[in-house]
């Protein structure tokens, strides 16, 4: 379990790939000496398992699935990316509850400047943008952000100069591919109601309230 506040942004170091996986190693300001052999480590917001480590650096398993369902197949060496430790019992909260499970590769289709903000809007599928609400949480690349807006298939976000500079975020370009993870606070509520998933639920803002969710 993750919070979506970015603690280091590493660069990769090697991917070594095997017919059924591969392994990334990746360099670190963290303090690999507080890392053990089977600690998560979210990667771009994917949840990573350390199986070596150095002292700057640490290695994990990638899965084919893990690849198919995230960016990390795009990261070549020397590419930057966002790294938080796992959640410990007494940590703050500080962002949301963020699980490295990544739902939905996103666009970045746009960049615009507005006073001392970045304004991103990232392009999604219908499956995705279905769990987005405005003023809602979202972890884009593992880094826990309020939605500003919500649009049939996108959404906008407000980036301040401190997110900027501490993550990979200053890194994208209209069409760069981002990591998403919805907040599992709504796909819980859909289950829970006995709702399908994707485009054959009927969830509305009535029958929420009927239930006393509103």
């Amino acid at each position: 379990m993750f919070t979506g506040l970015i603690e280091d942004c590493g660069t990769l170091k090697s991917v070594v790939r095997t017919s059924t996986s591969a392994v990334i190693t990746l360099n670190t300001a963290l303090p690999t000496e507080s890392l053990m052999k089977g600690d998560s480590v979210a990667v771009n917001g994917v949840c990573l398992t350390v199986v070596e480590k150095g002292a700057h650096s640490f290695s994990a398993d990638v899965s084919p699935e893990t690849f198919s369902c995230s960016t990390l197949e795009l990261l070549r060496p020397g590419s930057r990316v966002n790294l938080e430790r796992a959640l410990r019992v007494g940590d703050r909260l500080g962002g949301h509850i963020v699980t490295g499970h990544v739902d939905a590769i996103g666009t970045l289709k746009q960049v615009t400047s507005v006073q001392n903000a970045i304004l991103l809007e990232i392009e999604v599928s219908d499956a995705c943008s279905r769990y987005l609400v405005e003023k809602g949480s979202v972890a884009v690349d593992g880094i826990s952000l309020t939605i500003n807006s919500v649009k049939v298939n996108s959404f906008d976000l407000s980036i301040i100069p401190h997110t900027l500079d501490k993550t990979t975020l200053k890194d994208l370009r209209p069409g760069s591919k981002v990591n998403i993870e919805t907040d599992i606070l709504g796909k819980y509520v859909e289950r829970l109601m006995g709702k399908k998933p994707a485009t054959e639920s009927s969830l509305t803002s009535e029958l929420l309230a009927k239930h006393g969710f509103l």
